[in-house]
């Protein structure tokens, strides 16, 4: 698409300009992107409210409040952060200071997904700016109306030529992917994430993969069940089990299973009543693709609390699945949705086991009392990053880096990490010209053992 082409090029001409490198414009732009967002406040939750049947409660918390968080943290931190600072300099290279300068990269490419649209949007592009980059967004085609309030709040604040909203389908990606970018930031599966970094190894283009995985979610028989069972209902009921960081599923001991499964049914009832198929709070399933894909898997197992659907509104009820083994098909693939399958374990070290053999997930939750099990568990399972007693909230911070590791990603962001993410640290050696150590110049000979005593 020629647009696209021009728009790129546009992008780049004012990066050019150094104007987005400046402090001051930097911060007025957070500034204005802050003001638009509590502007269009009643905008956003309609649209989230049409895509997702999210509740405004839910839309707040999940998404406008951490964009906002995000925002603040920014405009108290960002001038520290991007300062030059100052480093040790080995006594090989004295006289001499050294310093790293965190630079821009220039024009940013954000692909963000439908389940959290306007939060994994917006967040990336506070980073971007933060950092002077420009940046081109590109929103889930699947979440239409958002992606219009997006457009809108964007182009109230931004030039296109230093901010652009571009939406469409597949063949906009396509397009998108063919230009030429200097960091591509993109949210969304394993499978399009592979997609992403092909086309960006064309042009050499660094990428950043937020993706997914089975997240696994393992309660200890020393777990205070009672608070076990409302936060895992808590994590998996949120924005219907679509959610990246969503327990995929639960590794319980078999001594305290039973108990697990009464609170956790019991929690779902109190948030959502006993039909939230049916509940106008329950978020929706985001399209009937994979409305149909989740009723097929939750037909390949055994049914102990659930299973209901709504083809009127594409909602699906908490459906919690027993009996099921490592093999079976709910196994197989990242939920997204509602549904818990329970593995029952006698044997932490099994439970080790077993994770580490599957690929690396994005979260991993324990609940325990045992600070040898929480010893054990984090310091021997690689995952992304999670929590210890609660569920989803480890990444509602902008003072932790999220991201995952392995196949559920590469790169983090949030708060200090974006720094990291969305500039390059550009090392340089000031050397003084006063003084010049003759030892490193040809000829060599007789010098070695004056550079053994300086180098060990």
């Amino acid at each position: 698409m020629t647009g696209i082409k021009e728009l790129c090029e546009k992008q780049r001409r004012l990066f050019e300009s150094e104007i987005t490198r400046n402090m001051a414009f930097r911060k007025a732009c957070l500034q204005k992107l802050k003001k638009e967002i509590a502007e269009n406040e009643a905008d956003i939750m309609e649209a989230l409210k049409k895509d997702l049947n999210k509740s405004a409660f839910e839309t707040y918390a999940t998404e406008i409040g951490m964009v906002l968080e995000e925002i603040n943290f920014m405009l108290k931190n960002m001038k520290r952060l991007l300062s030059a600072r100052q480093v040790r300099t080995p006594v090989t290279q004295f006289p001499a200071s050294s310093r790293i300068y965190q630079e821009p990269y220039g024009t940013i490419l954000i692909m963000s997904p439908w389940n959290y649209p306007f939060q994994l949007a917006m967040v990336p592009l506070v980073g971007a700016i933060a950092c002077g980059n420009c940046a081109i967004i590109k929103p889930s085609n699947y979440s239409p109306e958002t992606s219009k309030v997006i457009r809108k709040v964007v182009s109230k604040v931004f030039d296109a030529s230093h901010v652009a909203v571009i939406e469409g389908g597949r063949e906009v990606n396509q397009s998108l992917l063919d230009n030429k970018f200097d960091l591509i930031f993109f949210t969304g599966s394993i499978e399009v994430g592979k997609i992403v970094m092909e086309k960006a190894a064309k042009h050499l283009t660094p990428v950043v993969l937020e993706l997914g995985g089975k997240s696994p979610c393992i309660v200890d028989k020393t777990a205070d069940i009672r608070m076990a069972g409302k936060r895992i209902a808590w994590g998996k009921c949120l924005n219907a089990g679509q959610t990246c960081v969503a327990p995929d599923y639960l590794l319980v001991h078999r001594a305290v299973k039973e108990e697990l499964t009464r609170e956790i049914i019991k929690n779902v009832k109190k948030m959502y009543t006993g039909h939230p198929e049916k509940n106008p709070e329950f978020p929706k399933i985001i399209n009937r693709k994979h409305f149909e894909r989740l009723n097929d898997l939750i037909g390949t197992g055994k049914v102990i609390y659930g299973g209901g659907s709504n083809g009127d509104t594409n909602q699906i009820a908490f459906t919690l699945m027993d009996w099921v083994s490592w093999e079976d098909p709910v196994m197989q693939e990242e939920i997204f949705g509602p549904v818990l399958p329970m593995i029952e374990y006698e044997n932490i070290e099994e439970v080790i086991h077993r994770i580490n053999r599957r690929p690396k997930p994005l979260a991993l939750y324990l609940f325990t009392r045992s600070k040898a099990i929480q010893h054990r568990v984090v310091h021997s399972i690689a995952y992304g990053g999670g929590c210890i007693n609660d569920t989803i909230v480890h990444l509602a911070t902008s003072y932790m880096a999220f991201g995952g590791v392995g196949e559920s990603g590469m790169g983090a962001y949030h708060g200090k990490e974006s720094i990291r993410t969305f500039s390059h640290s550009k090392s340089v050696l000031k050397k003084s010209n006063l003084i010049d150590i003759p030892v490193r110049y040809a000829p060599y000979g007789g010098k070695l053992g004056l550079l053994k005593k300086i180098m060990k």
